[in-house]
């Protein structure tokens, strides 16, 4: 999978230095700013970033245009967090686990933004596009290397697979990140039942 990674959405613009530093802080004060409160206004972020409300406008036109901007730069760094992980090179158990840590890192800090994943932004459908298809090759690699039934369903398993780490990063107890993470993989590939449930 071969995504930008982590890079400000501007439009195909380079930004300078300073004008990057500027778009990272008032993205990283939105993200902060609207989880407490999904109605906080452009004004309210702007002084969360310590910059002057014309500063965003200028490159905000409306805050929809700032929420856009927000979901597209979390997806980039969602795909970039599972490529961190070597999906399709390291060994299937360790990216497992790799991939679903660095996930729910990302889900931790990014709450907001990637519960923005249903944007009509065709950015983010493209991400998240690849990222579901990077998630099924790890599956069937698991599933060659016998970590999984070579009967599953891979697109159901995958399913399942994203509904325990939105339930996790949704409930985290104070747990880490890597505790979730095994508990999340631990939960997919070992399941709710005894042993042996044919002798009860």
């Amino acid at each position: 999978m071969k995504t930008q990674r982590q890079s400000i959405p501007t439009g195909g613009r380079p930004l300078r230095a300073d004008a990057e530093r500027t778009m990272t802080a008032i993205l990283e004060a939105a993200e902060r700013t609207l989880s407490r409160d999904p109605a906080a206004t452009m004004e309210q972020i702007a002084e969360a970033a310590g910059v002057a409300r014309t500063t965003v406008h200028r490159r905000f036109a409306t805050r929809e245009a700032l929420i856009d901007a927000l979901a597209v730069w979390a997806a980039q760094r969602f795909a970039a967090a599972v490529d961190a992980a070597h999906p399709d090179t390291a060994p299937p158990l360790v990216a497992l686990y790799q991939t679903t840590a660095n996930v729910l890192g990302i889900k931790a800090s990014w709450g907001f933004a990637m519960s923005r994943g249903s944007s009509a932004n065709p950015e983010v459908a493209r991400v998240h596009s690849d990222v579901r298809d990077t998630c099924e090759r790890l599956f069937r690699r698991a599933g060659e290397s016998g970590i999984l039934r070579a009967d599953v369903d891979i697109s159901w398993t995958r399913r399942v697979y994203y509904a325990l780490i939105h339930e996790a990063a949704q409930n985290r107890d104070g747990q880490d990140t890597d505790a979730l993470a095994t508990l999340v993989v631990d939960t997919l590939l070992r399941g709710a039942g005894t042993s042996h449930p044919d002798r009860l």
